[in-house]
């Protein structure tokens, strides 16, 4: 069977602390470098926007892992004080910011923003739209996020979903052909993390039945009610 070695793969990648890699392709490649720039950020918040299983979770894990950030969950910014959160990391981490957006959230965002402005912290957001496109009501927080760097990151191309896959088999020593790829790709959901579930699926099943990872058993496994098959050849790369 081909080394993995043997197929394109022509991106760098970033590890972090916890293990985890992140490669870096022309759609993600401006989030790495601002990132890559922390804490030189010229204002508090940085924002990294894009479609679901674009990667914005994935990168901003390797950036904690990285800085010691910490992200915040919603319930704890509605119910605690925003210096007792930044005393615990340099950077928090807020993660889908436009599917909260009410009132409670917006006072304690802005609070946050606030506190963090004052004590030289940083905010990394994220979301599925740029600021400028969130429904905010509260004139103040959309003041605030107007000076932010938003940073588009792009759904991931059919080049980088065959890194990720031949990279996530061969952290497992699992050495597939192009051929496993091509067919994964052409009826997974367009996703990292899918990618992973999927990946994980195949190497337990292989182990489970001794079977060597082929078209077939890919097939196969996609088709079980905890696979990922979508049917047909569909190429959308929709998530």
């Amino acid at each position: 069977m081909s080394d993995p070695a043997q197929l394109p793969l022509g991106f760098g990648h970033r590890t972090s602390l916890a293990g985890e890699d992140f490669l870096v392709a022309p759609g993600n490649a401006q989030a790495v470098a601002w990132l890559d720039r922390w804490p030189a950020w010229p204002s508090t918040v940085l924002v990294l926007h894009g479609a679901p299983g674009c990667g914005k979770t994935h990168l901003a894990r390797v950036f904690m892992a990285r800085t010691g950030a910490r992200d915040i969950a919603y319930d704890r910014l509605l119910t605690e004080e925003p210096p007792r959160l930044l005393a615990e990391a340099p950077a928090l981490v807020v993660e889908d910011v436009d599917r909260h957006l009410d009132r409670a959230f917006e006072k304690a965002l802005l609070h946050l923003h606030n506190v963090a402005a004052e004590t030289g912290r940083h905010l990394l957001l994220t979301a599925s739209q740029p600021p400028s496109r969130w429904d905010i009501t509260l004139n103040d927080l959309g003041s605030r996020l107007s000076t932010a760097v938003a940073v588009t990151i792009a759904p991931p191309d059919d080049a980088l979903m065959a890194a990720v896959l031949v990279k996530l088999f061969a952290d497992r020593q699992l050495k597939v052909d192009a051929d496993v790829v091509s067919f994964m790709m052409g009826r997974m959901e367009r996703s990292f993390e899918a990618a992973r579930r999927l990946v994980a699926a195949i190497d337990a099943g292989a182990l489970e039945e001794r079977r060597n990872v082929t078209v077939p058993f890919v097939r196969l496994v996609m088709s079980r009610p905890d696979g990922d098959d979508r049917g047909g050849n569909d190429r959308t790369g929709a998530v």
